[in-house]
């Protein structure tokens, strides 16, 4: 038995009522069926998602689940202003890794790993097509979820312009922009990262203040989402570094 896993209506409706987080709900795709747990899910803006049944099997593994599975999050959510209000505290301009949708649960964890020991102030990800606070996710941060905050919000060309309100500037990694080792990613930034294989959306790269880019001498002419948004972090904080060593 999966212990990130709730199985079956009561249960599940119980977890919801209970304020824990929870990544996303699974449920049987029956009309007219489940239209109390759906307004719960969307009054407390939890992800849901009709399937057929035999997904639903597939994650059970043998458990009986009533047409409804939850997916528990790992650790708790905070709000964006939260991680602007950690950044005010410590006294320190906002440092924050936005991610466009990653999926693979490796890479989220490693991109908390790096942004912990980067002195990132917090990550923001989308509820929608992104992996959440999963255990897997948990396993290959080794532990830099308990110390790195996680944002989900619904909207995230919203929330960046939020954060451009707050005095932050926006920079979206993707090919064909400035060159990384050029660029000035000194004050308040903001760094998004794109998803596998997708990069940067549409609206998300024009809602960005500038895009960067690595440096590709080789053949191949990208780098797996966590390797290039480490590499980002890194960056940032090295001008961090010699800014205040240069005063």
């Amino acid at each position: 038995m999966d212990d990130s896993l709730v199985y079956g209506r009561n249960a599940v409706m119980e977890l919801i009522k209970s304020g824990n987080p929870v990544n996303k709900v699974l449920l049987r795709n029956e009309k007219g069926r489940n239209s109390d747990i759906t307004h719960l899910l969307q009054e407390k803006g939890i992800p849901f998602q009709f399937v057929e049944n035999n997904a639903l099997d597939k994650h059970a593994a043998g458990q009986k689940h009533q047409g409804i599975i939850a997916f528990i999050a790992s650790r708790e959510y905070v709000e964006p202003e939260d991680i602007l209000e950690i950044a005010s505290k410590k006294g320190e301009e906002p440092f924050i890794l936005v991610l466009d949708e990653i999926e693979d649960p490796h890479n989220l964890g490693a991109l908390l790993r790096t942004a912990d020991a980067a002195g990132v102030h917090g990550v923001i990800i989308p509820k929608r097509r992104s992996v959440g606070l999963t255990p897997a996710v948990a396993r290959t941060s080794a532990g830099a979820i308990e110390y790195i905050p996680v944002a989900r919000v619904s909207n995230l060309v919203q929330t960046l312009n939020t954060l451009k309100e707050h005095g932050c500037w926006v920079t979206g990694a993707e090919a064909g922009g400035k060159d990384i080792y050029q660029a000035d990613l000194n004050g308040p930034r903001v760094v998004v990262i794109g998803g596998e294989d997708k990069g940067l959306g549409r609206l998300i790269k024009e809602t960005c203040d500038e895009i960067v880019s690595l440096p590709m001498v080789g053949r191949i002419s990208s780098l797996n989402a966590s390797v290039a948004g480490s590499i980002f972090m890194y960056e940032v904080r090295r001008q961090r570094n010699q800014a205040l060593s240069d005063r």
